[in-house]
């Protein structure tokens, strides 16, 4: 498979390539491209220029674009499900689910592009100005490189890219290495629908190579989801052309479980929040803070319930638990959890590796003073259970983490439920539901470390114009 530059599908400029793995078996699927400062600059060149074109499509004909784009993914959502499955090592089922998302995405980008005025600032409004009138009007930012993760490629393609384009930008598409494949078709579908040549790319460019796009001063915006590592990094390359930044980081989400909540509601909250996607999720709940009163049958009806879940290959349709994206994500969740055990904690169910594949694990007994009780993020399906005694310290430990970017309480008393969350230092707190919660409309970003910016049809367009004011001196 080859990159997308300028409107073709190209190789490297080096000739070189690198393979793409599927984590559950190791065969390889495919391989790439290995892009080089050239073909990025190559890129960026395309964009400039493609970004001009497109800019001048008024939003209804940028939409009717992405409305033919939308019936060619529909024709070819099987394919890309299965592509999506093998390169990523997800259950075939939520393959599906994701790439069911792009239309909804895509169109709630399209509908708010068509709502999105500017706005007046009449005359009078302060002295001095009885004769002025202000019109606030939003304009493209430019070129924008979208940094996308492994673990929901495509939910973020469509959080990034949509807006990108309905806004008037160029949208260069940098995926992970590990799983690049979807990505490059959908920007191949883009490409087919209608947008011009420049305007929509991607590029495999593994490590150090993605530095020289996020670099270029043409590069107007860096739009990332990844870790907050690589976040804070990107900062300090994107502080030296004052380039804009939307990060969207890592997260140690709090599942709090109050003296009165519902257990059995909150083990089937635990299946959602923090098994799918076998726990490689960004706010998914990862810290179980459990009343003492009810940590022994929360425990219990834990390990029953997960013990329910289908443990498979990622194409069979029953499985519920695939494998993680790599063997070294599984063996760095191994060391996550041996060190969580030697900090207290004790395994009651799982614990084990099998190359990528990690079991569905459970420990109970875990120190409020352990890594994982506060900044250790374990990606995978880990389920580390803290007690605590009050509602204070409760919230003392969800808040201890150098993470916020969702939270969730559960409780039948809704005046405690609004309480807690509030408290949360959190981007989003949920009640009586986990904190995986991510609808396209809401503006989904994060406090402390967990981000800067936010993302969603509310908020994104934002993020991907620019604001100028005209003024209409001495019009009255």
């Amino acid at each position: 498979m080859k990159m997308v530059i300028n409107g073709k599908y190209v190789d490297s400029e080096s000739g070189k390539t690198f393979d793409v793995i599927n984590p559950a078996t190791g065969a390889v699927i495919e391989s790439v491209p290995r892009a080089t400062e050239a073909d990025v600059k190559s890129a960026v060149d395309a964009a400039v220029e493609g970004q001009k074109i497109w800019a001048e499509f008024p939003v209804w004909k940028r939409a009717e674009v992405l409305k033919k784009f939308l019936q060619l993914v529909e024709v070819n959502k099987d394919d890309l499900a299965q592509t999506l499955c093998a390169e990523n090592g997800k259950p075939i089922r939520e393959a599906q689910a994701e790439i069911g998302n792009i239309p909804i995405g895509f169109n709630g980008f399209m509908e708010h592009a068509k709502h999105y005025y500017g706005s007046i600032i009449p005359q009078g409004t302060e002295q001095g100005q009885d004769t002025n009138l202000q019109l606030i009007t939003r304009e493209p930012i430019g070129v924008v490189a979208c940094v996308i993760p492994f673990n929901f490629p495509c939910d973020l393609f469509d959080q990034k890219v949509a807006p990108a384009l309905m806004m008037g930008n160029a949208a260069i598409v940098l995926p992970s290495s590990d799983n690049p494949l979807t990505l490059l078709k959908l920007t191949g579908l883009l490409c087919e629908a209608g947008v011009p040549n420049g305007a929509i790319q991607c590029l495999t460019a593994p490590g150090a190579v993605k530095e020289a796009a996020i670099t270029d001063p043409r590069v107007h915006l860096v739009t990332l989801t990844g870790s907050t590592e690589v976040g804070i990094s990107t900062a300090r390359l994107c502080a030296d052309n004052l380039t804009h930044t939307a990060l969207e980081l890592g997260g140690n989400d709090a599942f709090i479980v109050m003296e009165d909540g519902d257990v059995d509601l909150a083990v089937e909250e635990l299946v959602w929040g923090r098994m799918y996607n076998t726990g490689q999720v960004c706010c998914a709940s990862k810290r179980f803070l459990i009343h003492n009163s009810l940590k022994d049958e929360f425990a219990e009806k834990a390990v029953a319930r997960i013990k329910r879940l289908k443990v498979g290959q990622p194409d069979d349709p029953d499985t519920e638990i695939g494998c993680l994206i790599s063997e070294k994500a599984a063996v760095k969740v191994e060391a996550q959890v041996n060190k969580t055990v030697e900090q207290g904690g004790k395994i009651i169910l799982g614990g084990h590796r099998d190359g990528a594949f990690y079991e569905p694990t459970v420990i109970v007994d875990v120190p409020a003073d352990a890594d994982v009780a506060s900044d250790m993020e374990i990606f995978g399906p880990v389920v580390p259970i803290i007690g605590f005694d009050t509602e204070e310290e409760a919230i003392a430990i969800a808040n201890r983490s150098r993470f916020g970017l969702s939270s969730c309480v559960f409780t039948r008393d809704q005046k405690t439920a609004f309480r807690v969350a509030s408290k949360m230092e959190a981007g989003g707190a949920v009640i009586n539901g986990a904190s995986f919660f991510r609808a396209f409309e809401q503006p989904f970003g994060g406090y402390k470390d967990s981000g800067i910016g936010t993302e969603g049809v509310f908020s994104t367009f934002n993020e991907m114009t620019r604001s100028k004011t005209i003024v209409l001196k001495n019009i009255f």
